[in-house]
């Protein structure tokens, strides 16, 4: 069978998690994936399809997954059979800085000759220093690199050096790849600018078929598994934005850090129309529910109710994520065209002020009305989230948040709409790089313990995620931010059993765990406040390791909350024959 041109591999966020104890808490609990973070980016699956597309022959590799699976499972030897023109790592958000580093160099010590390609928002705003790290050859900037990957594979198919001499054929030819950061013969960093800023999205395709023909190619299903509890809950995604219109502090997606690291000074959209039949193409694949990533709205409502119109009739479950609350006639419009949908909003606080100086401006009345309103019109559900950690909040404050999701609840119990399930977690492990709060801490009010690629790697190492915590504010401490995380998610727990949201039996569980956690926080912080050698810390930490691994799946809620009620899983038979029916094109393709 023929190598494929590029592999690309997602780590785990430490590398190896197997051997360390970490109690990582609720910093995943409120996405699908595990604490270390197994979920590949989206980005692995349009890449993959841009390139097939393009004649080169792709595969990926979670090989984070591998290593959740399997505790035997010898990643070394995994990756030292593997064999490719390119190996290709994300370092997408920064979680991932210990892992896809470790794994790089692995690689490089086992190819040496084969290179090494990051990419992703915390490759591209790290980019000088990552260079520096002697296992990486390439770095792609930018939040759109299909199209400067296809030209350096084409360079490396063709051939071409990966580190060239000084004004040769192949310095020339790599210095004209956009977004490109190499280095040549001597060493030297190269950095080309960021010029490949595409302004659609017409041309970027999420294949799960092509997916599933790589499973069959590769016999190698767990290598696509997106997250632990896909194959039970396969839900999939399509992809509404590049880049964004809101400045939200500490978020290194706002429009600021897209304008100051990306380039990109406008978001980038598919047509509603493109959009639409995306999802489409999703439904024959699973019954699972789709997400919609990003905020329809921010192109404007004409924008949305063009894609919802050209939605109409769809049966499967969708999932929205809004920015602010959606309009009436927006929502009227969404009842119309699908009947089984799901709003999501991040309202980060109850506080109208915390919530301005995070970056969002509405009252909570506008948020009120929306749930109102969405209900009357048959929204299934509406998850409200909430965060702790971010500029203005205090510790009371998290407090009364809580207090606020119950008059919420109090209200739709009284509508007889049992619908609405918030949710609330610390804004953790990290304060994205290029955010304003990063960029500007003691504005923002802010103190950061981490600046540096290599400080954040090593601070993943660290025993619990209180020391992990890259950040802290003038209103609260590391302690303070990690006891009102406990606290608010206790009480919020016991809110949503008292009011039927999760069943009794489920909500004692959490709080067993929420317990079970804080204790085992204790213990870590008496083991780090002891006078030991390394060693001896090393020796009481291993110690709690299998108390650590029992406490950190679901910590502040059960994951099966986040979970949308579908109608079915994977549609296998119609897969297969989406699979021979590509692949017998493509053979007819061939065929002289």
């Amino acid at each position: 069978m023929r190598s494929p041109d590029l592999i690309l591999l997602h780590a785990p966020s430490v590398y190896d998690f197997r051997k360390e104890s970490i109690l990582y808490g609720p910093v995943s609990d409120m996405v699908p994936s595990t604490p270390i973070f197994e979920m590949y980016p989206i980005g692995f699956t349009t890449m993959a399809e841009y390139l097939e597309r393009h004649g080169m022959r792709t595969r990926i590799i979670n090989l984070a997954m591998h290593m959740l699976q399997d505790r035997d499972f010898d990643a070394e030897r995994f990756l030292s059979r593997l064999d490719t023109l390119a190996f290709g790592i994300d370092l997408h958000w920064l979680p991932h800085a210990h892992g896809s580093l470790e794994v790089a160099s692995i690689l490089k010590k086992q190819h040496p000759s084969i290179p090494v390609i990051f990419g992703g928002f915390s490759a591209t705003y790290f980019h000088r220093e990552l260079a520096l790290y002697p296992q990486v050859d390439y770095i792609l900037r930018g939040d759109s690199t299909e199209f400067p990957l296809k030209l350096l594979i084409e360079h490396l198919k063709t051939g071409g050096h990966v580190r060239p001499a000084l004004g040769s054929a192949d310095f020339r030819h790599l210095a004209t790849i956009p977004n490109l950061v190499w280095k040549d013969r001597e060493g030297d960093v190269h950095i080309n600018p960021i010029s490949h800023v595409p302004e659609t999205l017409d041309d970027l395709l999420i294949d799960y078929v092509g997916v599933m023909r790589s499973v069959v190619r590769y016999r190698d299903l767990v290598s696509y598994i997106p997250f632990k509890s896909w194959l039970r809950y396969p839900a999939t995604a399509a992809i509404a934005v590049r880049g964004c219109q809101n400045h939200c502090v500490t978020c290194g997606g706002s429009a600021n850090s897209f304008a100051a690291f990306f380039n990109r000074t406008q978001p980038a959209y598919p047509s509603p129309e493109k959009l639409a039949s995306d999802i489409r193409r999703l439904e024959k694949f699973s019954h699972a529910p789709v997400m919609v990533l990003g905020d329809i709205q921010l192109s404007g409502q004409d924008y949305a109710l063009r894609f919802l119109e050209a939605l109409a009739g769809y049966r499967k479950p969708v999932i929205f994520e809004f920015f602010r609350p959606p309009s009436r006639p927006l929502l009227e419009q969404m009842s119309r065209s699908i009947k089984n949908y799901v709003i999501e909003i991040s309202m980060e606080s109850h506080d109208e002020q915390v919530r301005k100086a995070f970056g969002r401006a509405y009252t909570n009345g506008d948020l009120e009305r929306c749930i109102e309103d969405a209900f009357e019109l048959g929204c299934q559900r509406f998850d409200l989230f909430f965060m702790v950690g971010i500029k203005q909040q205090t510790y009371q404050s998290v407090m009364e948040t809580v207090e606020y999701t119950r008059s919420l609840l109090a209200r739709q119990e009284r509508n007889h709409n049992p619908r609405l399930l918030p949710f609330i977690s610390p804004m953790a492990p990290f304060l994205d790089p290029g955010s304003l709060a990063f960029e500007q801490p003691e504005k923002h009010g802010y103190r950061l313990f981490c600046r540096t690629l290599e400080e954040h790697r090593q601070a993943l190492l660290a025993p619990s995620w209180k020391y992990v915590l890259n950040y802290e504010t003038v209103w609260m401490n590391r302690d303070q931010i990690v006891a009102a995380t406990y606290e608010a998610a206790a009480r919020l727990n016991q809110i949503k059993g008292e009011y039927g949201l999760i069943p009794l039996r489920d909500a004692e569980a959490t709080a067993c765990r929420i317990a079970f956690a804080r204790q085992l926080m204790d213990q870590i912080d008496e083991i780090m406040s002891k006078n030991l050698t390394q060693e001896q810390r090393q020796r009481h930490l291993r110690a709690l390791k299998d108390s650590v691994e029992n406490a950190n799946l679901g910590t502040v809620c059960d994951k099966r909350e986040l979970e949308v009620p579908q109608l079915g899983g994977i549609n296998w038979l119609h897969a297969t024959s989406l699979i021979v029916n590509d692949w017998l094109k493509d053979r007819k393709r061939l065929l002289p």
